[in-house]
C-alpha cells in the first residue's frame, strides 16, 4: 500500500456534516501526523479542487468531489437497471456478461455474470481496461466525439496486448466507422488471445455514450457462427438499458426482442 495515498484518504473522512470545517492544527492532532506532511497533502487536495481553505485558514471538501459522487449514483442506476437484461443475455447463450462504462480514458467493469468457462480466475468488476482492444471499449470508442477518441490515444497510445491488437490509428479509425456501421463491435482475441467477445453501446437521455455491455467467451464461433444472434441479442440488450436510461431510439432504429427464440 502506499501510505500518502492512505493518508489523503483519511483526511477527506474526516470531514463530516458535523464537522465541515478543520484546521490544520485539528487535522494533524486527530490523525497523529505531522503538519508538514499534512499541510503538503492539503495543498495538492486544493489544487485539484478537492478540499477547499477559508480565508480564517480552516479547511473543508471541495467542489471536485460533487462529479465523483454523481458518476458513482450513475453507474448504480446503470448496474441495477441492466441486471435483468444482462441476466436474459446470459441465460440465452451460457457466456459471460460485461457491463461497463466509460471512465476517463479506460472502460471500468461494474457489473458481470461470469460463465463456468471463463480464463481468468480474478473477478473482472472493478477492473479497469484499455478501450481499443475489448468489445466494450470499441463500442464506446465508435460514438465518442472525434477529438475526445484523438486525445485518448495521443494520452494513452494503442499498446499490444496480442497480436491481434490494433496499433495502428488509422486502422482502429475504419473498425470504429465499421462498428457504428453495424451497431456492434468484436474482439477477435485483441485483448485475450483465447477470448472473443461481441459489445454494444449504451447511451443516455442526450444520446451520449455512457458505456456498452458484451457477451464474452473462449468459443471462436462466437465473431463465427453465432455472431449474428449475438449480435442482435446484445443490440437489443444494449437498447434496453438505455431506454431505461432515458433514450428514445428512433421508430426506424429500434430493435426488437429477439428473446423469443431459445435457439442458441
Amino acid at each position: 500500500m502506499i501510505n500518502s495515498v492512505l493518508k489523503t484518504i483519511e483526511i477527506l473522512r474526516l470531514f463530516s456534516h458535523n464537522r465541515p470545517f478543520l484546521s490544520l492544527n485539528e487535522i494533524s492532532i486527530q490523525l497523529g501526523y505531522p503538519k508538514t506532511t499534512i499541510h503538503a497533502l492539503l495543498n495538492t487536495l486544493q489544487s485539484q479542487g478537492f478540499i477547499e481553505k477559508s480565508g480564517k485558514g480552516l479547511y473543508a471538501l471541495g467542489t471536485a468531489i460533487i462529479p465523483l459522487t454523481q458518476n458513482v449514483r450513475v453507474n448504480i442506476q446503470i448496474r441495477d437497471r441492466a441486471a435483468p437484461f444482462l441476466r436474459t443475455l446470459f441465460d440465452h447463450f451460457g457466456e459471460t456478461v460485461y457491463l461497463t462504462v466509460l471512465d476517463g480514458d479506460y472502460s471500468l467493469y461494474i457489473y458481470a455474470i461470469e460463465s463456468a468457462h471463463r480464463l481468468l480466475a480474478r473477478p473482472a468488476v472493478g477492473e479497469r481496461i484499455l478501450l481499443h482492444c475489448t468489445g466494450v471499449g470499441k463500442a464506446i470508442l465508435a460514438y465518442l466525439l472525434k477529438e475526445n477518441l484523438a486525445k485518448i490515444i495521443e494520452r494513452v497510445g494503442l499498446p499490444q496486448c496480442t497480436a491481434k491488437t490494433i496499433t495502428d490509428a488509422d486502422r482502429l479509425y475504419k473498425e470504429l466507422e465499421a462498428t457504428r456501421q453495424r451497431g456492434f463491435s468484436i474482439d477477435t482475441g485483441e485483448h485475450d488471445p483465447s477470448a472473443f467477445c461481441v459489445g454494444a453501446p449504451i447511451f443516455n437521455e442526450y444520446t451520449q455514450i455512457i458505456g456498452a455491455c458484451s457477451v464474452s467467451g473462449t468459443d471462436p464461433e462466437i465473431i463465427g457462427k453465432r455472431l449474428k444472434s449475438m449480435a442482435l441479442a446484445t443490440r437489443y440488450t444494449a437498447q434496453e438499458i438505455s431506454r431505461l436510461m432515458g433514450l428514445i431510439p428512433t421508430q426506424g432504429n429500434l430493435i426488437q426482442d429477439p428473446f423469443f427464440s431459445k435457439s442458441k
